[in-house]
């Protein structure tokens, strides 16, 4: 009975620990972004503890302001470039995965998860030696290229899990009543497909509209909005900054949301790790 008493206690002081230990871990993370998205709206700017005086003055600032929107407009026009490169990459890809069989097929895994592995500031550099040696001028098709290149991997992960899921009875079905494998990709594959590319482009024009590292080395003239909010942060922190950064923080859960919902509908275990899985086991 003492024994069963003290399993319970230790039980129970083991549980509060873990709730502690998470509240921290939580309010670390989150903490600061709830912070940015408050003294966005004070009155005082950056300055004072606590926030008071709130006001929309600094969002009515943010939305006048034609360079940050400029910004804002390279971006989006990058982030929708690579989706689409990054998908016309990464399916076909994803279908050699998962239909063809090939010599070299263990390394062809690995090579398609090395864009998730190495660190942007390796492949925004290796790039840049790339553009340079072919005399290529930096721009925003060099960041566009650059960020469908690095991207391939996720909309090859994503479509990948969706083909494990996919009922090939269906695409059988379609070649026995007389369709080509053509007439059979776009009319039952890609439909059946659906949601993981949606996913996939969801995931991919967030991660696109966040990244620096890559962009950083590979950037012209035309600023995209992280090195645009990076070049003014070298001058001090403004509220105009907290304002776009709490809006890029919204479109970015709203975004990743969708993507995670769409992804429990399609998938029971996290693609990425299926294929690790797969690529370390080789064939």
């Amino acid at each position: 009975m003492e024994l069963h008493m003290s399993n319970d206690t230790n039980s129970s002081s083991g549980t509060r620990w873990l709730l502690v230990h998470t509240v921290a871990v939580f309010a670390f993370l989150y903490l600061p972004i709830a912070v940015l998205i408050v003294y966005s709206f004070n009155g005082e700017g950056v300055g004072g503890f606590p926030p008071h005086n709130l006001t929309f003055d600094w969002y009515r600032m943010l939305f006048a302001d034609a360079a940050i929107w400029e910004s804002v407009g390279n971006s989006v026009v990058v982030a929708l470039s690579a989706v689409a490169i990054a998908l016309a990459f990464g399916v076909l890809a994803a279908l050699a995965l998962d239909r063809a069989q090939f010599p070299g097929k263990a390394l062809f895994r690995r090579l398609v998860l090395l864009p998730l592995i190495l660190p942007g500031i390796i492949t925004g550099l290796s790039l840049l030696m790339l553009f340079r040696e072919a005399d290529v001028k930096l721009s925003l098709l060099t960041i566009v290229l650059g960020h469908g290149t690095a991207l391939i991997s996720v909309a090859t992960t994503e479509v990948f899990a969706g083909l494990q899921k996919l009922d090939r009875a269906q695409e059988e079905a379609s070649l026995d009543l007389g369709a080509s494998y053509w007439q059979t990709f776009w009319r039952v594959t890609i439909p059946n497909l659906q949601l993981p590319i949606i996913g996939a482009a969801l995931l991919i024009f967030t991660l696109s509209m966040d990244e620096i590292a890559v962009s950083f080395f590979l950037i012209g003239r035309d600023n995209t909005l992280p090195l645009e909010i990076w070049g003014r942060l070298r001058r001090g922190i403004t509220p105009e900054i907290n304002a776009i950064s709490t809006i890029i923080f919204v479109f970015s859960l709203v975004a990743i949301v969708i993507w995670y919902r769409l992804r429990v509908r399609t998938e029971g275990r996290p693609a990425i790790a299926e294929l690790i899985e797969a690529a370390v086991q080789g064939d």
